[in-house]
């Protein structure tokens, strides 16, 4: 395998699962691997009130640290845009060259002093502040896929798995100088239907000069376009 190693971090509400359908032609190419973050995904029950941004940017840390990896493309969809930057700049501090590339999925490419949810609208805002206070546990009750551009098997399968995310990770800020990275990174971006609450995201990458790939397809392409979606990521691998 002459490819680095991928690293798959799932957005808000989702688990590992929702890369089953690219794991096996991505493992074709390279070592690929990907991980619930605490409060997700078959780690659901680690949901408490205190899980932030933070908790996974260090969870994915800890991951990449442990299985002493390097040279790894860092892939986050949706939510895990502003994660995985919040690895990256976590393994600057620590001085770990684990990283090659980061590549955001439909995703958060948050600024320093920015959150998840502050370049959404005010309605928005407040709407899933609410939600979380009626949730119970500090955390967002999961949307109805529909509104990700899934439909039938898939929206159902969704539906299935999904779980409340962490009111925290919606609020904290991304770190001052966090966006401040020396290394090359890339851009899914999934226009049929768009999700709303990117938009801002969309022009964001290009003027910074992201490496831009565009899919028709909705807001979960490695569930939708599964082989258009590896051989973007596969494309985009320096």
């Amino acid at each position: 395998m002459s490819r680095p190693p991928i690293v798959l971090v799932h957005g808000a509400w989702a688990g590992v699962w929702d890369w089953r359908r690219v794991l096996a032609p991505l493992r074709a190419s390279t070592s690929a691997r990907c991980r619930s973050v605490p409060s997700s995904g078959d780690r659901r029950h680690l949901l408490r009130p205190d899980i932030g941004l933070h908790t996974h940017a260090a969870d994915v840390v800890g991951c990449l640290r442990d299985e002493e990896l390097r040279d790894v493309v860092l892939v986050g969809h949706s939510y895990a845009g502003l994660v995985i930057t919040a690895a990256a700049h976590m393994l600057a501090a620590q001085a770990m060259p684990a990283l090659r590339q980061l590549v955001y999925v439909d995703a958060m490419v948050p600024l320093s002093g920015e959150s998840w949810g502050s370049r959404h609208p005010p309605e928005i805002q407040a709407a899933r502040t609410a939600a979380a206070a009626a949730q119970g546990c500090n955390a967002l009750p999961p949307p109805d896929p529909g509104g990700f551009g899934l439909a039938g098997a898939d929206r159902d399968w969704l539906l299935r798995r999904q779980c409340p995310h962490p009111f925290g990770a919606y609020r904290e800020l991304l770190p001052r100088g966090a966006e401040a990275l020396d290394l090359p990174r890339a851009f899914i971006d999934c226009i049929e239907p768009a999700y709303p609450t990117i938009d801002p995201m969309r022009a964001r990458v290009r003027e910074l000069g992201f490496a831009v790939a565009t899919m028709r397809t909705g807001h979960y392409p490695q569930i939708q376009q599964p082989a258009v979606f590896v051989e973007h990521l596969l494309g985009f691998i320096r």
